[in-house]
């Protein structure tokens, strides 16, 4: 707040220079001008105000930031009656419209939350620059999800797209909530995208 009220002080009409006292000014035509300081109190009660009129007026926090952990994991894809898994590797995974999504903690706190989505049809390694310009374009247009291609050792392209948050603070239930919504919804609409790009031949009737 003290560099934000610095400024503001230094924007305020009246203000002196360097080391001066801050002076009220009535406008010409208005009646004398005064010339009393202004505490830091009162410029402290200005700020406020202007803050509460122009942002609303903050409602306090219902709860605090707690970390992220994967049992909060789980126990919201419980709530949300979403199934959901443990592989080989104790990494949390589940399927969220016949796509599979993995949701993993990564950094030295394990503090960066990360929500990565496969999509469910492989790409030959002939449209290898195809797929991936239509990636670029993506990203280039969009900041969620990140998209990009895996090229696997047997040549078959998968397509992935990738939520990351940096949580270093926690985060409370409804917070986590959003970011993990945020991460299967912009995955989804992305492999959305693919599908009308490229129609799968098991989908349609012959």
């Amino acid at each position: 707040m003290s560099s934000f009220v610095d400024r503001f002080r230094r924007r305020r009409p009246g203000a002196a220079g360097r080391g001066g006292a801050v002076r009220r000014g009535a406008p010409s035509g208005r009646g004398p001008a005064r010339t009393e300081p202004v505490s830091d109190a009162e410029l402290h009660d200005e700020v406020a105000a202007l803050l509460a009129r122009e942002l609303g007026v903050a409602e306090p926090a219902q709860e605090n930031p707690t970390p992220v952990t994967p049992a909060r994991i789980a126990a919201w894809m419980t709530a949300n009656e979403f199934s959901y898994f443990v592989d080989n590797d104790g990494d949390l995974g589940g399927l969220w419209r016949g796509r599979l999504f993995y949701f993993f903690l990564f950094g030295e706190k394990s503090e960066i939350l990360q929500v990565r989505g496969q999509w469910h049809r492989e790409v030959s390694i002939d449209r290898l620059e195809e797929v991936l310009d239509i990636c670029n374009e993506w990203n280039a247009e969009r900041i969620w999800p990140k998209a990009y291609l895996r090229v696997r050792d047997n040549g078959r392209v998968h397509v992935v797209a990738e939520v990351a948050t940096d949580l270093e603070h926690g985060a409370t239930d409804e917070q986590l909530s959003q970011t993990l919504f945020c991460g299967l919804s912009t995955g989804s609409m992305f492999f959305d995208s693919l599908d009308e790009r490229y129609p799968d031949p098991a989908g349609s009737a012959p």
